[in-house]
């Protein structure tokens, strides 16, 4: 990471977020193929994790466009801690998941690690990027990145759709067990 860094710290930043990001848009649209394909409407606790990885999207987001930023970092910390919790919590559940395992683990796990990760990553970043907001709007954003940010807003409105028509405007109903997809 620190040879992306050394040539030119702005750029360095940007391309490592929009990974980061990428990573955030990937889990989203895999939680919303999952919920389609199982047929079953997500649970109370996915949802909010998935409205953890959209915040946690949305910090990264920032730190593409405007540059990096302890506080966009604090963005993702928070979503990444509240993603922890909902996720810790359908891992320490004492009940089983009704839907099969993903690559050998419940989704919920997958989101578990990935909040980890987002962890990592911010701690990571805070040490690497050392100079806050000194390119914040004077360069464009890349088309990859661009691209990037495109695919997290459609993502964004694929899961809000979902949830919208799952859910209406009031609260979301618990989901019985025998229906619930097992997480994200």
């Amino acid at each position: 990471m620190s040879v992306i860094f050394s040539l030119n710290p702005a750029r360095g930043s940007r391309i490592v977020n929009t990974l980061a990001l990428l990573g955030v848009s990937v889990a989203l649209y895999a939680a919303f193929a999952w919920q389609l394909l199982s047929g079953a409407g997500p649970c109370p606790l996915c949802l909010l994790q998935r409205a953890a990885f959209i915040m946690a999207g949305v910090g990264l987001l920032l730190n593409i466009r405007l540059g990096p930023s302890p506080l966009h970092y604090a963005m993702v910390i928070a979503a990444a801690l509240g993603g922890l919790v909902a996720a810790g919590n359908q891992l320490l559940a004492p009940s089983a998941p009704a839907a099969p395992p993903l690559f050998g683990m419940h989704v919920y796990s997958w989101a578990f690690l990935l909040f980890c990760g987002l962890l990592v990553f911010c701690v990571l970043m805070l040490a690497a990027d050392r100079k806050w907001g000194d390119n914040a709007l004077k360069k464009p954003v890349s088309l990859p990145a661009l691209i990037v940010m495109g695919l997290f807003l459609l993502a964004i409105l694929l899961n809000v759709g979902a949830a919208s028509l799952e859910c209406g405007l009031g609260e979301c109903r618990a989901v019985p067990a025998a229906q619930r997809q097992g997480g994200a």
